[in-house]
């Protein structure tokens, strides 16, 4: 009854303000519906439910720039396979106003932010992932000068519908020196400098590493960060480094360790031409807001993968997910395009990118463990007016141990993967896209295959048909029929098919999704 009233009284405020002159009212829908099948072959139950599904409904009103307020409604009752613990339930668990007046900015509620990378502090919200760390609570955003920018933030941090019992606080100062420096804004170079600082206090609970021997936990944590950032032209160049004091977790295994992360990146880019070289050493790093809690919930900061987001099919089926206990990490990729009427560029032109990604373990006695590597050349040609062929190859190895925690014949799954996907412009209206993929192993599942046909009407209307094979071990078939139709703000798509269980991942971090089967409506509506 409590949850009704409050859903009742925010959507009666939001619809009050949209009737008030000077006030913008916007939103959007999010709606994911199936209707499950059971299937023995691909392992899926049998549902009481006739409908799963997760919507979002997020409404905010505007002031003129000096107030806005908002809240989301979220309805997973019945949610889709993988949310079932934890995510299931309805209510409005984010709402927020913010008001601004000149260089101030205050927001009372929820709310998400990030201090310069996130080494140790990001609230975000990734659905796909069943993410949502926002803080509820205040923060007090401050403009006073030019090129100065100053933060401060705390409240309790959201665990599914619930919030822990924790809290967290933090300030964050960045100031551009180019605005205060004239010989920089002179040859047009970018500098900044950043600090953070993120504290939690957690309350004492009893946790015994033997019968008589309990831990002495610390109540508050802390965490530190520095930064800067140069840019001028193509040039861009990133230093991070944070800290953070003693942390006992479920994570480290309650080691009071302190912990440490290092983040350097530069990059270089022109007409026709880019650069980019990154590392990263990460050590005891885990921050969660609940020093018991496992998964993906929880966490305060955020490291990311230093691994390409793959969005072909096979060289996403074995995504790495960031190890908080620490890794050497490396990524480089450069691409270069020939231009037309060169050997190599032809009439219209070849565009080639390599790209290579190495993570492994901090121990220093031999060369560590590898968690994680890739190596990859892919070459885009357009061959006539009307067809372009996209060519992919590449080397892969996944410490399954490690990333997933179990391992399927040997540690490390050895890969090579094939990608071909041609478009053919038919005509001014009609295109068609294909792909043909090609993932070669001896470990893990084995061999798999996977096939694309697509027909699209832009901007309105989009048919495919897609299978994904696995000829290595289950010899199953996961096939998919797929329709999407769009118009204006409104995105309508309606599936049917199989869904194989892994691993869906963003940025490092990762969820375990199981297989499904049944009848997929998606709908977004933005307006």
């Amino acid at each position: 009854m409590k949850k009704t009233y409050l859903i009742g009284v925010l959507m009666f405020i939001l619809l009050e303000l949209s009737a008030q002159k000077d006030v913008t009212v916007s939103g959007s829908l999010q709606s994911d519906i199936l209707f499950p099948e059971s299937d023995q072959s691909i392992g899926t139950e049998s549902y009481k439910e006739k409908v799963l599904t997760n919507t979002y409904l997020d409404l905010s009103a505007s002031y003129l720039n000096y107030l806005t307020v908002g809240a989301r409604l979220e309805y997973l009752e019945h949610p889709l396979p993988g949310f079932e613990k934890d995510f299931a339930g309805w209510g409005v668990p984010y709402f927020y106003a913010t008001g601004r007046y000149r260089w101030a900015e205050l927001t009372v509620g929820d709310f998400y932010d990030q201090f310069g990378n996130g080494l140790i502090f990001r609230t975000y919200e990734e659905r796909s992932l069943g993410i949502d760390n926002s803080i509820r609570g205040g923060r007090l955003l401050l403009r006073p000068l030019n090129g100065l920018r100053l933060k401060a933030l705390g409240g309790k941090q959201r665990r599914y519908w619930k919030h822990n019992d924790s809290y967290v606080w933090g300030t964050d100062a960045e100031i551009n020196i180019d605005e205060w420096l004239r010989v920089l804004s002179d040859h047009e170079a970018y500098w900044l400098l950043g600090g953070s600082y993120v504290g939690k206090h957690e309350k004492d609970e009893a946790i015994y590493i033997a019968p008589d021997k309990r831990l002495n936990l610390p109540l508050n944590v802390a965490a530190f960060d520095a930064r800067m950032q140069f840019q001028k032209g193509g040039l861009n160049l990133i230093a991070d480094y944070a800290w953070k004091i003693n942390d006992p977790s479920y994570d480290n295994g309650y080691s009071y360790d302190n912990g440490n992360a290092l983040l350097l990146s530069a990059s270089y880019s022109k007409k026709g031409m880019s650069v980019l070289l990154q590392a990263k050493r990460s050590e005891n790093m885990s921050y969660r807001s609940d020093r018991s809690m496992s998964g993906s919930s929880s966490f305060i900061n955020h490291l990311p993968a230093f691994t390409q987001q793959q969005t072909y099919t096979l060289p996403a089926l074995y995504p790495y997910a960031t190890q908080p206990l620490g890794e050497w990490a490396f990524q480089g990729e450069t691409a270069y395009n020939f231009e037309r009427n060169t050997v190599l560029g032809g009439k219209y032109g070849t565009l080639l990118k390599l790209h290579a990604s190495h993570i492994r373990s901090l121990k220093d006695e031999g060369n560590g463990e590898t968690y994680y590597q890739d190596v990859n050349v892919s070459v885009e040609k357009r061959l006539t007016e009307d067809f372009k062929l996209n060519l992919m190859y590449m080397n892969q190895r996944y410490n399954q141990r490690i990333v997933e925690g179990h391992a399927e014949n040997g540690d490390i799954i050895h890969s090579n993967i094939y990608v071909a996907e041609g478009t053919w412009q038919m005509n001014d209206k009609v295109a068609l896209r294909s792909e043909l993929q090609y993932l070669n192993t001896k470990q893990g599942e084995g061999d798999w295959m996977f096939a694309l046909v697509e027909v699209s009407w832009p901007p309105y209307l989009m048919f495919s048909v897609s299978d994904l094979y696995n000829s290595g071990v289950t010899d199953l078939h996961y096939y998919m029929g797929t329709v999407t139709f769009t118009h204006k703000a409104h995105r309508l798509q309606a599936a049917y098919g199989r869904t194989r269980a892994g691993y869906n991942c963003a940025g490092g971090v990762c969820r375990y999704v199981p297989a499904s089967k049944g009848f997929q409506l998606s709908y977004n509506f933005n307006f």
